[in-house]
């Protein structure tokens, strides 16, 4: 099976007081292609200016996991039903809450995808058909225990 990597780098800075809270929570994500990402913790969890509002945290990179995943998944398996996409555009939205066990998490992410097709659109129950099957077939869906509902 493959394996996928990622390097997470933070540091201190002189001035900061870990001990007492009082540090940036900035840091890196780098992939194996040499891609690196800024990432922070949510300015939700960990206010400002401890966050860094303009970097991605782990929660927004679970929903556009998810959302990247699923998208994936629809368009090879809308082409092979013969329903070529030409545009897909999705404003997925994460909800975070208390799960059963009363621990915070993603409770469930909602899939709003916006599809334009190269040919004809397929009708209402074949485009639920080809959305099931893609969630089915995702890997990042398979993996988590929150629902992912596609809703628009």
């Amino acid at each position: 099976m493959a394996k996928y990597e990622a390097l997470i780098e933070w540091e201190a800075l002189p001035t900061d007081d870990v001990a007492g809270g009082k540090y940036g929570r900035g840091h890196r994500w780098t992939f194996d292609e040499g891609v690196t990402v800024a990432a922070s913790s949510s300015k939700h969890i960990v206010p400002l200016p401890w966050s860094v509002e303009a970097a991605v945290d782990p929660e927004e990179a679970l929903v556009a996991s998810a959302s990247s995943c699923h998208m994936l998944t629809f368009l090879y398996i809308a082409a092979k039903a013969g329903y070529p996409v030409r545009t897909y555009r999705d404003a997925a939205v994460g909800t975070m809450g208390k799960g059963e066990d009363g621990r915070l998490q993603i409770t469930r992410v909602d899939l709003s995808p916006e599809i334009i097709w190269e040919d004809a659109a397929p009708d209402g129950d074949t485009l639920a058909r080809l959305h099931h099957e893609a969630h089915d077939q995702c890997f990042i869906a398979n993996s988590v225990k929150f629902p992912i509902e596609v809703t628009g």
